[in-house]
């Protein structure tokens, strides 16, 4: 049984003055085993991080609809009392924020942040506390610790604050972290080491992660399962190589296809997705992405389209002429990765 399970998860924002309501997550379904690395990719506006925090129970109480299931150890998320959330949240379910200068408290010094979730939830209190934060500070790579506990966000680099954040996360060793873009505002050197850092937490502890990126660099190199969002649905689901190796939506094949390659020929132009996520249809009246493909037909605008599995098993997409490979996928499925991450 996976440790979490989203079946059909809409989230709905209520309209302003008369406007229409916002589906911003459509439908979504995925599962995320012990130790595995799921990854929710898709363009800004996708329904990436309202997923996310619908999850976590995050999301305003007022104004906003949510609907369908999310059963962590067999208990549904969206369902639970706030007392319920708190008592999992840094327990058995954490998130890293996008921006940790706004996820950390301007005015607290670091120390009292990340000891605030040891007492909360291991009841440690006064030096053992203190004493355990500073060990998970230097954990994630925090040079001379102790002193660290006493500064404020402010007196952090980027790198600095967005280890913190992990620590906080990983005190008590939750069952899933949720990463959401935890690499955005950080420079390339230190995003390598942030992503090195999940990855070995992900294998020591054996904790479950679901990272939400838009930067398919990262899953090339850190995700085992991917699931593409577009208008709030789930367009293609299927395990990295297979994705890398045979993009079956145009949405995924034409992201895969705007990336900058290092083995492409010198001056050769980029290949960008023409149009916005605002060029969109209703998911209800047809494929939501028909507005931006080149190759649609009458058929993609008939009516709600099903995941289905047109070119191998487990490997769904949402699509009613998928892209067929040009040639055999085991061939250039690593070339394609590497050139990616």
């Amino acid at each position: 049984m996976p440790l979490l399970t989203v079946d059909d998860l809409t989230v709905t924002f209520r309209g302003a003055r008369g406007r229409p309501d916002t589906r911003a997550v459509d439908g979504v379904s995925f599962a995320v085993d012990q130790g595995q690395v799921v990854g929710l990719v898709g363009e800004s506006g996708c329904g990436k991080s309202v997923t996310s925090l619908a999850l976590m129970g995050l999301l305003p109480a007022r104004g906003v609809r949510t609907g369908g299931r999310a059963d962590l150890d067999g208990a549904n998320l969206l369902t639970m009392g706030q007392g319920e959330l708190r008592d999992l949240r840094g327990r058995r379910l954490a998130m890293v924020f996008q921006d940790p200068l706004s996820s950390l408290n301007p005015v607290v010094p670091i120390g009292t942040q990340v000891t605030e979730t040891l007492s909360r939830h291991r009841g440690l209190k006064g030096e053992p506390a203190r004493k355990e934060a500073a060990h998970l500070l230097e954990r994630v790579g925090i040079p001379d610790p102790t002193r660290r506990l006493k500064e404020y966000p402010h007196q952090l680099s980027g790198g600095m604050r967005q280890r913190a954040l992990i620590a906080m996360a990983v005190a008590c060793a939750p069952g899933l972290l949720i990463a959401d873009e935890p690499t955005t505002a950080l420079d390339v050197t230190i995003q390598a080491q942030i992503l090195e850092l999940l990855g070995e937490l992900v294998a020591e502890e054996g904790t479950a992660l679901l990272m939400i990126t838009h930067d398919l660099g990262i899953v090339a190199g850190l995700c085992d399962q991917v699931n593409v969002l577009y208008a709030g649905k789930v367009v293609e689901s299927a395990a990295r190589h297979e994705l890398f190796a045979r993009p079956a939506h145009p949405y995924a094949h034409g992201l895969l296809g705007s990336i900058p390659r290092l083995d492409a020929p010198r001056g050769e132009p980029l290949t960008p997705v023409r149009g916005s996520v605002n060029d969109r249809i209703d998911w209800a009246d047809g494929c939501a992405f028909a507005p931006r493909c080149d190759s649609y037909e009458l058929e993609c605008l008939t009516g709600a389209l099903p995941l289905t599995e047109p070119l191998a098993p487990g490997h769904r997409v949402r699509c009613a002429h998928p892209v067929r490979p040009a040639a055999p996928a085991a061939k250039g499925t690593e070339k394609a990765e590497e050139a990616t991450a």
